[in-house]
């Protein structure tokens, strides 16, 4: 089996946790970011860094792809660190809230994307995996900024996939996964979150993907045979047979 290398953001939790451990026990190289490290990491190395702070962001990307091993035939960017806050009509949301969630949902996957391309210019096997959301692809009341966020994250990844010819970049919906982000939905109110009685019946008739199914899911994907000539644009639960 060839050994890739894998950088995955908001891998302390969830579905970057999940992918992580699931890559590692593959024998893949697994390099994580997030603002806390896990008791239970099994990946070769975890940088701690808080994405909002932006300016670190070059360096943490030097960190992790001087760590790339020689060996590995192939290197991936997983963007998945995200937030759904602010949760609230757009009157309701502060300027500073709004710059957190647009910071995390997309100025950070793009600058770690153009460092991640700055340091592996010489690879001739990379990809930039995106997690996305089906709210960057339609509007839902109470996440205008999320949404924002996930529509532009979508809109740079089809720009990255045109620039380069020595990558390949996919933004992926990956569905509605049993994760914090989930709890948090729950706990809102419906005047914030009109559909909030549809999410809380997800996680009581047993709706919700685990984090481990879906980051297998994932997993399945990057390993299809015709990776480079799927869509850009992907939902995990709709992937062309």
């Amino acid at each position: 089996m060839s050994v890739e290398a894998f950088i995955i953001t908001g891998a302390s939790k969830g579905i970057g946790l999940a992918l992580s451990k699931q890559l590692a026990a593959s024998g893949h190289q697994v390099i994580g970011i997030a603002r806390s490290k896990p008791t239970d990491w099994t990946g070769a190395l975890f940088i701690t860094h808080d994405l909002t702070d932006i300016d670190g962001i070059s360096q943490v990307m030097a960190q992790a792809v001087q760590a790339i091993s020689a060996e590995a035939e192939a290197v991936t960017l997983v963007n998945n660190a995200g937030t759904v806050e602010p949760i609230g009509f757009a009157a309701a949301n502060e300027s500073q809230d709004i710059a957190k969630s647009i910071t995390l949902n997309l100025t950070a996957p793009m600058s770690l994307s153009s460092a991640f391309l700055r340091g592996t210019e010489t690879s001739n096997n990379r990809r930039i995996v995106n997690i996305s959301s089906g709210a960057g692809r339609k509007q839902v009341q109470g996440w205008s900024a999320y949404c924002a966020g996930k529509a532009g994250l979508d809109h740079y990844t089809t720009c990255l996939d045109a620039e380069y010819e020595n990558l390949r970049a996919v933004s992926v919906a990956p569905g509605i996964i049993d994760t914090g982000m989930q709890e948090r939905i729950r706990e809102s109110g419906e005047e914030d979150f009109p559909q909030i009685e549809h999410f809380r019946n997800y996680k009581s008739s047993g709706k919700l993907s685990s984090p481990e199914d879906t980051a297998s899911g994932l997993i399945q994907l990057m390993q299809r045979a015709d990776f480079n000539e799927l869509p850009v644009l992907l939902d995990l639960r709709e992937l062309p047979q």
